[in-house]
């Protein structure tokens, strides 16, 4: 694998994994790779995963020191084995990694990791593989130092390599049981670990007899429980003793209030390991004869020792190759660890049932995208099998008490704060929408999820505020705002040393100037007050992107209070240059913050309130606890929002959006929503009807 690492990775990525030869790596177009079988060329996510890794399948036949490229055991695989030997070609066998996706590769979804392999496959042990000389090299050298931390927010994720009920607590769990957990029948691993059915048989008659008067409860595999192919255990199991599982749930929980694990070759009986448990293995496992499992598989030889963490570190940091399913790019084990755990919750707030209540026309085309079930887009009733989902704008007074007699969810829905590159008023879809089961974040005179958020981020681990942090960073680099839009340059007219003092406009009607507000609610009153607070600063006004395009109100701007009126400039052009923002409620502040900038704040924004501006409105005295910038941004820009890729789809984490939009791409609006762009500018004062 060293030198296949090196001829099929690009120098700059190479560079960044410990166990690749970075000395003798020729260009990749000196590798040859073949397969033979459609799913390799077909699949567009396959495809797009592989180009990543550095690997472009090809047609035809290969000569020698060509590659043959396989998927894992299949039968499939066999042909292509075949050719190989017939050519003299090298095999390379390809899987999923450890950390796939959220639901199962058969329902269509693509992963996030996959492992190569130029000597055999990790589940096969009656071979040799790329997997076991990495244990054996980690056994003598030790893990890399920062194995422990990664190992740490592996646990803390609950991520497994399957997700879809991950994120949601379990319920209805025994108190105490003995975990037995079931495969899928005929597996390649069962066959690659020396286990048949009969060894399910044996194992659930052992766990039975070594823990005589305790719970058993048989863990169905995922794609048992998607219905796709069936397991060695079901329903017609249980007994007074047994209890049948077929529902998902966090990783952890599973294992926090089990007594003993048993398993044959699965998966969970190496993540068992990783919990800091000892599972009982009846089947001669890859994660075996290390001293970290009850091997009760003859076959099982006792190998080189390896401690939890030098496990972790093999298998998910050195084994593993990860990517960046929505731009397709090779990452790296933390990053894509974040993006898993972004889509399993966004897969838990968009895969149930909602009514979607209050949606324009022009909206129901993304949100049936990127909401897996959609009940239907009405106002009717409250139905006892949904929750429901409105334009904040639109939450009612008659639905915000229907819901509540239902005992339903009402989520409000805004924009994301990574929007676009464009605006939203030119119907432009959203890379990012919020769900808010509390409130909305521009509405303070509410509790809301994102101050719940920002409350608790005094309590973010470590990790947690290093990735806010550094995703502030990349904001400020790429050059990323809300709408992104591209202006002009322009002079300051400041005299030497003056302090500049950008002044965000905004429309008049929005909620957020309704909402969080109180004596200065006009970009008038605005320009007003800063003028009084700041007698000699250089102030600079910016109307609103919709005010200038002709799609909003923007009031009369008082603008002798102006030093300059800047109306096609770019936000983040004008950031780089200001000393000060200040404003009512606008976006703009929350990204002067992400600067550095000063901001002082005449309203009441999500982001004041917690000793981080300079706040001139009354204080809301939920906001007590002061919070750091990227305990702020993390809420803000991680937490709060839900992030869909906006050329592939697929939804992702806030790293691959900001990468998206720092770049310009083209206009993937529909010719009628391009059209009804254009008139909504002809009959502004008619943006009722298309808000």
């Amino acid at each position: 694998m060293l030198e296949l690492h090196s001829r099929l990775t690009p120098p700059q990525a190479v560079a960044k994994r410990a166990d690749i030869d970075t000395a003798t790596t020729p260009a990749p177009e000196q590798v040859r790779v073949f397969a033979f079988s459609l799913s390799f060329f077909t699949n567009k996510h396959l495809r797009r995963g592989l180009a990543a890794l550095g690997v472009k399948p090809r047609f035809g036949l290969p000569g020698k020191g060509d590659w043959v490229l396989v998927w894992g055991r299949k039968p499939v695989a066999k042909r292509g084995q075949a050719i190989a030997r017939w050519r003299g070609a090298r095999v390379l066998t390809l899987e999923d990694g450890f950390l796939r996706s959220v639901r199962t590769g058969r329902e269509g979804e693509p992963g996030f990791s996959y492992v190569m392999d130029d000597l055999g496959i990790y589940f096969d042990t009656s071979a040799p593989s790329r997997l076991q000389q990495l244990m054996d090299q980690v056994a003598a050298e030790g893990p890399t130092s920062d194995a422990a931390k990664a190992l740490s927010r592996w646990r803390a994720s609950g991520l497994s390599k399957y997700n879809a009920g991950a994120r949601t607590p379990l319920g209805g769990l025994p108190d105490s049981y003995v975990l037995v957990i079931d495969q899928t029948r005929g597996d390649a691993s069962l066959i690659g670990a020396g286990a048949s059915a009969e060894t399910f048989e044996t194992m659930l008659a052992t766990a039975k007899a070594e823990n005589p008067g305790k719970t058993i409860l048989l863990k169905s595999h995922p794609e048992v429980s998607a219905g796709q192919r069936p397991g060695h255990f079901s329903p017609g199991d249980e007994d007074d003793a047994v209890v049948f599982w077929d529902k998902g749930g966090p990783l952890g929980d599973f294992f926090a209030q089990a007594e003993a694990v048993y398993c044959v070759s699965s998966l969970m009986g190496l993540e068992a390991v990783l919990h800091g448990l000892r599972p009982i293995v009846f089947g001669d496992a890859f994660y075996c004869g290390r001293g970290l499992t009850d091997d009760r598989h003859a076959r099982t030889p006792a190998k080189p020792a390896l401690s939890v963490e030098g496990l972790f570190d093999a298998t998910y940091r050195r084994y593993v190759r990860y990517v960046d399913r929505a731009l397709g790019e090779e990452v790296g084990f933390d990053f894509a660890l974040n993006a898993l755990r972004d889509v399993t919750r966004a897969h838990r707030l968009t895969g149930r049932p909602l009514i979607m209540a209050g949606m324009r026309l022009w909206k129901r085309g993304f949100l049936r995208r990127m909401f897996a079930s959609v009940a239907r887009f009405d106002d009717a009733p409250v139905t006892p099998d949904t929750d429901v989902a409105v334009w904040a704008g639109k939450a009612t007074p008659e639905l915000v008490r229907s819901c509540s007699k239902a005992h339903k969810v009402l989520y409000r829905m805004e924009d994301g704060f990574l929007r676009s590159r464009g605006l939203g008023a030119e119907l432009v879809v959203p890379a990012s929408l919020a769900l808010d089961d509390q409130g909305i974040y521009y509405d303070p005179s509410h509790p809301s999820r994102m101050e719940q958020l920002i409350a608790a981020s005094v309590d973010l681990a470590a990790a947690d505020l290093a990735r806010a942090h550094a995703l502030r960073q990349s904001v400020v680099e790429a050059g990323v705002s809300k709408y992104n839009l591209v202006g002009e340059g322009a002079d300051f007219g400041n005299a030497p040393g003056q302090q500049i003092i950008l002044v965000p406009g905004q429309v008049e009607d929005d909620q957020s100037i309704l909402k969080g507000t109180a004596e200065v609610r006009t970009n008038a009153g605005l320009l007003g007050a800063t003028r009084a607070a700041f007698p000699d600063a250089w102030i600079v006004y910016k109307p609103h992107p919709d005010v200038v395009a002709g799609l909003r109100d923007g009031g009369q701007p008082g603008s002798d209070a102006a030093n300059q009126v800047l109306e096609n400039e770019s936000i983040t052009d004008l950031l780089s240059r200001v000393d000060r923002v200040a404003t009512m409620t606008s976006l703009t502040g929350f990204e002067a913050l992400l600067r550095g900038i000063p901001v002082t704040v005449f309203g009441q924004p999500f982001y004041a309130g917690w000793g981080l501006t300079d706040d001139r409105a009354p204080k809301i005295s939920r906001r007590g606890e002061p919070v750091t910038l990227d305990g702020l941004t993390h809420a803000a820009l991680i937490d709060y929002p839900l992030y869909w890729d906006p050329v592939t789809g697929l939804p992702c984490g806030p790293e691959s959006v900001v990468k998206r939009l720092s770049v310009v791409t083209p206009d993937r609006r529909s010719r009628r929503l391009r059209l009804l762009a254009k008139a909504q500018g002809l009959a502004a004062s008619y943006a009722h009807l298309w808000r």
